[in-house]
């Protein structure tokens, strides 16, 4: 199964604050899916471990610092989109407990904007797969939160 493309591995975290989820909306920077709201996290970066890159990219992306709890989840998504060489997505999803920081977001970032939603405003954005992935994972009680 050899093809000509490129393969992503990210790591990305679930955080929960009374009873909202944090998501961050894709800028006009990232080619695809602008608008669009994902989970905060991004690419390892080469002999990065995975659980430092998801916290290395909460600071970047949100100003907040995180500690990794547990895994919950690894996908694999391959994306053909027209314009775009074919993409093979290996996503690892963390729960991931808050330590400190306020709220930011990036300005120049892949992402524009971060910010708290309930289960029902969440019903209501538009959501990257990834994202619809994550909402399933922290609201459908699929593992233990303690």
């Amino acid at each position: 199964m050899s093809e000509e493309g490129k393969t992503r591995i990210s790591a990305y975290g679930l955080l929960q604050r009374d009873n909202k989820m944090l998501l961050c909306r894709l800028s006009q920077k990232v080619g695809m899916n602008p608008g669009k709201w994902t989970l905060p996290g991004g690419g390892i970066d080469f002999g990065e471990d995975p659980e430092d890159a998801v916290v290395r990219e909460f600071i970047e992306e949100t100003g907040l610092t995180v500690k990794v709890d547990k895994l919950l989840s690894i996908d694999s998504l391959h994306d053909r989109m027209p314009g775009w060489p074919s993409m093979h997505s290996i996503r690892i999803i963390y729960h991931v407990v808050y330590i400190s920081g306020e709220l930011q977001f990036e300005s120049e970032g892949s992402t524009d904007l971060c910010a708290w939603h309930t289960h029902e405003e969440i019903k209501a954005l538009p959501l990257v797969a990834l994202a619809t992935h994550g909402v399933a994972l922290l609201f459908s009680n699929t593992y233990s939160r303690t």
